[in-house]
């Protein structure tokens, strides 16, 4: 059996750990009506048979929205009484601005989030990246009112994979399947391929948005029901979300990233002064190495990235994803189509040896974060210390220049600690329609929970940072 493999293979990891569990009736029935008992350790990454999902029906429902006492008269008159839920099949079904405008009221102007935009969620379905065929099958959740105003979006997946997503429930999947029930399809509302961290139900700003959002997490209950879909993930969203939604049967759990914070630094240096003396000399050891290899630095933005960075740039990332993962998500197109959509927010950088690039890094700009996504270099050579320099120097730098607070060098990686980068908690929520399962996943979010606390605690007790030196 597909858990017996894994039980026999994988060793507990002290991020995943391992979750036992015994079923009940309806599931029991599967195995002659005696329950059975299995452990199963996290992260297993073979996936099962394709499963072809159903056509839905794109209208969800019409809702009233109920005035509060607070509420006065004017704000009655001036705000939507109903309001209509619908799914779409493509960002091109909803404009631009109307997706952008809810995507800002969710984050707020200074907390901007480019992955989150209408430009690059559409450039991965125009690029064919994050479409049906690929197993990502767009179904985004769309609110309006009585005048067809936009009032919330939300960035929807019918998946037959678990597969770019981060937050790892292979094993989960694996366990559904040996006790002879279905974990495909499922909901993912995330952005495809990338751990970025934000909100996921995104709400115009009005005195009704709480209701609003209460309608869309039943209408999500209400939907995966009615298709027969195992469950609903909401991937890297805000802490408030993950709050409410725990309070409404989502199970809770966490993660964990490494991000930069900038202490408002005039520059690289004044940054270095605030880390023990043995980190400093070793960033400042490594970034001579860029030097003394005849490597030049620089830092692309807008139009100063040409077709020609991009064409060496998927070179790169292709060469990243057959020695890591043999399957590249991100099409040549896609990179193309994403800058052109995002202007001055794609920052690239790139190492240069004479007149030929050897290496770049891709990231994007929000309103107070870079956020590092990928990088690749020459496959046929190798550049000691380029990785750091290229991912976590160069954003470090492009931060301090810009103001910016935050550096988000994305998912996993413990070398960045040593660097700069400290442990934040990644949020995630998941409604699981069968209850055997959704019992035995809790016991185990809650012991992962604990876990992923502990190391947590221990990085940051053993830091790379001066005794006395506090982050917010």
């Amino acid at each position: 059996m597909a858990v017996a493999a894994a039980v026999s293979y994988f060793k507990p990891s002290p991020f995943t750990g391992c979750f036992s569990f015994r079923l009940g009736k309806s599931q029991a029935q599967h195995f002659n009506g005696s329950p059975q008992t299995s452990r199963v350790y996290a992260l297993f990454w073979r996936s099962k048979k394709h499963v072809e999902p159903q056509e839905v029906n794109l209208s969800l429902g019409d809702f009233t929205l109920t005035p509060s006492d607070a509420d006065d008269v004017s704000v009655r008159k001036s705000e939507p009484a109903k309001i209509s839920l619908s799914l779409i099949s493509s960002l091109s079904d909803v404009s631009s601005n109307d997706w952008d405008a809810c995507a800002l009221d969710a984050t707020g102007p200074a907390r901007s989030n480019p992955f989150l935009s209408h430009g690059f969620l559409s450039s991965l379905e125009e690029a064919g990246c994050a479409v049906k065929e690929t197993g990502w099958m767009p179904r985004h959740i769309i609110a309006k009112d009585e005048k067809d105003n936009v009032l919330a979006v939300v960035p929807l997946y019918l998946k037959s994979h678990s597969y770019g997503e981060f937050v790892f429930d292979h094993s989960w999947a694996d366990a559904y399947y040996s006790y002879g029930s279905r974990y495909y399809p499922k909901f993912q509302c995330c952005v495809p391929f990338t751990p970025v961290t934000g909100p996921r139900i995104l709400l115009r700003d009005s005195s009704y948005k709480d209701q609003i959002f209460d309608i869309i997490v039943s209408t999500l209950k209400g939907l995966a029901a009615k298709l027969q879909v195992s469950s609903v993930h909401i991937t890297f969203s805000s802490e408030d979300e993950w709050r409410s939604l725990k309070e409404k049967g989502f199970l809770p759990r966490i993660g964990m990233q490494y991000h930069w914070r900038n202490r408002n630094y005039k520059s690289f240096d004044e940054f270095l002064m605030d880390m023990k003396q043995s980190k400093r000399k070793n960033i400042r050891q490594e970034r001579k190495k860029i030097s003394s290899q005849n490597l030049k630095m620089k830092r692309l933005r807008g139009d100063e990235i040409k077709a020609k960075h991009w064409d060496y740039f998927y070179t790169f990332y292709r060469n990243t994803t057959d020695n890591k993962w043999g399957t590249p998500y991100l099409t040549r197109e896609f990179f193309q189509c994403m800058a052109s959509n995002m202007g001055d927010k794609v920052l690239l950088v790139v190492a240069e040896e004479g007149d030929e690039l050897v290496a770049g890094a891709l990231n994007l700009i929000g309103g107070d974060t870079i956020y590092g996504r990928l990088w690749g270099c020459h496959p046929r050579a190798y550049y000691p210390s380029l990785h750091f320099e290229a991912c976590y120097y160069q954003a470090i730098e492009a931060a301090i220049e810009l103001n910016l607070s935050t550096v988000e060098a994305g998912a996993q990686g413990e070398h960045k600690i040593q660097r700069g980068y400290l442990p934040v908690t990644t949020y995630s929520s998941h409604y699981l329609l069968d209850e055997g399962f959704r019992k035995a996943i809790e016991d185990f979010v809650l012991r992962e929970a604990t876990q992923v606390e502990v190391v947590m605690k221990l990085i940051r007790d053993s830091g790379p940072f001066k005794e006395g030196i506090e982050f917010a």
